[in-house]
């Protein structure tokens, strides 16, 4: 059914006179006055008439023009209620020109679905939309009960308020089988059925407000005695369809969220980045002093029959001497293992060449290896108190680290060792005091100034505590660590290097190390009742006795004993000293040049 409008011309209505209507010879039927819109015979459409109409056209002669009684009665309004069955009468008056003939049967079997708007009304009955009350069904639909009699209104219920009706029958829809009644004349054939539904589409809302084909009752959707096929749903396919979608999106939400939570997000995020500069750095920074001087640190693995140790080392010269700790090599004892790994990784086999356990220092070398780096010897009296240093070593076996700090205290004496009992492995040291962290594996390494240059060799540390950790293990740095002077170190090196042995500066006297008071006392007798002054030694020869106080050293002030060999072993034999002595209340000054005694 079309919604818009025509384009083309109005769709003209026409009429035949109907063979059942007769008309007395030699008098016409008076026309009746014809309603707006009637149509006459000027309006019918030439266009030619089918075969069948033809075929009767040329049995039955057509007048010139055909005149349309106007009907009975107008067509009735709508009621809200269905009216009740009109039966007929004697009073009921039947136009004479009207006659009842008997309805052909159709062409054909009766379309079963050919009521509005599933379909189009059959070729022999075409019926036009229908209105309650008086609604006639399309053909092959059974006309329900309560509307077998109808009234003497029009069969036919226009939905166009432009269109009139035309007369029609009273009989509202003849059956389907009509009885032949024996008191009429014969009745002559007649053309198919009532005129064709007007080609002017109408509108939607009046067609569907008129129609209802569910709410006429008895009125059912197929044909009788034919069971309506069953619907068949294939939910297979859309099944099977459904299960793909779903595998399909639940797989890819699934890699999508994986590739979320592992990278944040959906797109790749990369963040801003400084781009490549150069590697060098200023000479005198702590980067610029470690690459300079780590290609000569070397780190020493050794290995004794009860002992074994790791400390580090630097190396002196091109024919592969390095210096370190005695305390590191002292492990090895006389036939042990001592073996040099360099910063870059190579290994190579060392042997001792010479050690001192009053300094703390030792000399191995290595041999078939080349491309060493010496590492640039300092001068230690240059040092200040506040300089910046670089302390480079292995602490635990973590090689080629690298501590930064300054110089806290110049000429701090200390000792270190005597673990033997005997104090023969007692170090005094007039140290340098660096706050840059120093710990176990650092012992022997370079402390080197800001021009890469070695002022110190680390060799102590200060621990929190009595210096071992609960499980027995040395405690780590607190700042305070300590390092032989290299002035001290390169004469020891040296004298290792040339003679295997060290050389100490000696005033030839015993010292009371019990002395409570303040200062260096001289005992009264010395070791095995041998007498506190060595005769002729240079004590003797400056005039100093068994009892006197030694206060100062060169004008500086002395505590203890202790602290009178570490300022005595800050120097070499044969040097000049000014000592100040305490004598019964009375102080004195005495010159005295210092002897040398072979280290043991």
């Amino acid at each position: 059914m079309d919604d818009g409008k025509p384009t083309g011309p109005k769709a003209k209505w026409w009429s035949r006179p109907d063979k059942g209507r007769a008309v007395p010879s030699g008098q016409e039927a008076s026309a009746p006055e014809e309603a707006p819109g009637a149509l006459d015979a000027s309006s019918v459409d030439a266009s030619p008439a089918p075969e069948a109409d033809q075929a009767d056209a040329r049995t039955h002669a057509q007048p010139d023009h055909v005149t349309v009684p106007a009907p009975a009665q107008a067509p009735a309004p709508v009621p809200s209620e269905v009216p009740e069955p009109v039966e007929a009468t004697a009073d009921t008056t039947v136009p004479a020109a009207v006659a009842v003939s008997p309805r052909p049967q159709p062409l054909h079997d009766p379309d079963p679905y050919s009521t509005p708007p599933y379909g189009g009304p059959g070729p022999w009955a075409p019926a036009p939309p229908v209105q309650r009350p008086v609604a006639t069904p399309a053909h092959g639909t059974p006309l329900p009960a309560q509307y077998a009699t109808a009234g003497t209104g029009s069969g036919y219920a226009h939905p166009h308020p432009d269109h009139q009706p035309q007369p029609q029958p009273s009989h509202p829809y003849p059956p389907r089988h009509p009885q032949p009644d024996p008191a009429a004349p014969p009745a002559a054939p007649t053309l198919a059925g009532p005129p064709p539904a007007p080609e002017r589409p109408q509108p939607l809302s009046s067609v569907w407000l008129q129609y209802d084909p569910w709410s006429a009752p008895g009125a059912p959707f197929t044909h009788p005695g034919e069971p309506a096929a069953p619907r068949r749903r294939r939910r297979g396919p859309l099944l099977i369809g459904a299960l793909v979608v779903a595998l399909v999106a639940g797989g890819t939400g699934g890699v999508l969220g994986a590739y979320v939570e592992r990278n944040g997000g959906v797109t790749r995020i990369e963040l801003p980045q400084a781009g490549r500069e150069s590697a060098d750095r200023a000479p005198d920074s702590v980067a610029g002093i470690a690459a300079s001087a780590l290609p000569s640190v070397v780190t020493l693995h050794v290995s004794g029959d009860s002992e074994q140790g790791t400390g580090t080392g630097f190396v002196l010269d091109e024919q592969g001497h390095i210096l370190t700790n005695h305390h590191v090599v002292d492990p090895a004892g006389a036939s042990g293992d001592i073996s040099i790994t360099f910063s870059g990784g190579e290994t190579a086999k060392a042997t001792l060449v010479g050690k001192d356990s009053g300094y703390d220092l030792a000399v191995v070398k290595v041999t078939g290896v080349s491309g060493l780096k010496p590492l640039p010897l300092g001068n230690s009296d240059n040092v200040r108190v506040g300089d910046p240093v670089v302390a480079i070593g292995a602490p635990f076996d973590l090689q080629n680290t690298v501590t930064s700090g300054i110089i806290s205290a110049k000429e701090r004496p200390i000792t270190a060792g005597g673990d033997k009992g005997d104090g023969s492995d007692i170090s005094y040291v007039d140290a340098l005091q660096t706050d840059a962290p120093i710990n176990p594996g650092n012992s022997g390494g370079p402390l080197v100034d800001g021009k890469a240059q070695v002022i110190g060799i680390n060799s102590a540390i200060r621990a929190a505590d009595t210096g071992a950790g609960t499980d027995g293990a040395q405690a780590g740095s607190i700042g305070l660590g300590f390092a032989i002077p290299i002035n001290q170190g390169k004469r020891v090196a040296e004298e290792l290097i040339n003679t295997g042995k060290a050389t100490h500066p000696v005033i030839g006297v015993s010292l009371d190390m019990k002395f409570a008071g303040d200062g260096a006392r001289v005992g009264d007798k010395g070791q095995d009742d041998s007498p506190a002054v060595t005769p002729g030694g240079p004590a003797a020869k400056a005039g100093v006795r068994p009892g006197d106080v030694i206060t100062e050293v060169d004008g500086r002030r002395v505590h203890s004993g202790e602290e009178l060999i570490v300022k005595i072993r800050a120097h070499r034999p044969g040097d000049k000293l000014e000592l100040t002595l305490r004598r019964g209340g009375d102080e004195r000054t005495v010159t005295l040049v210092l002897g040398s005694a072979d280290s043991s």
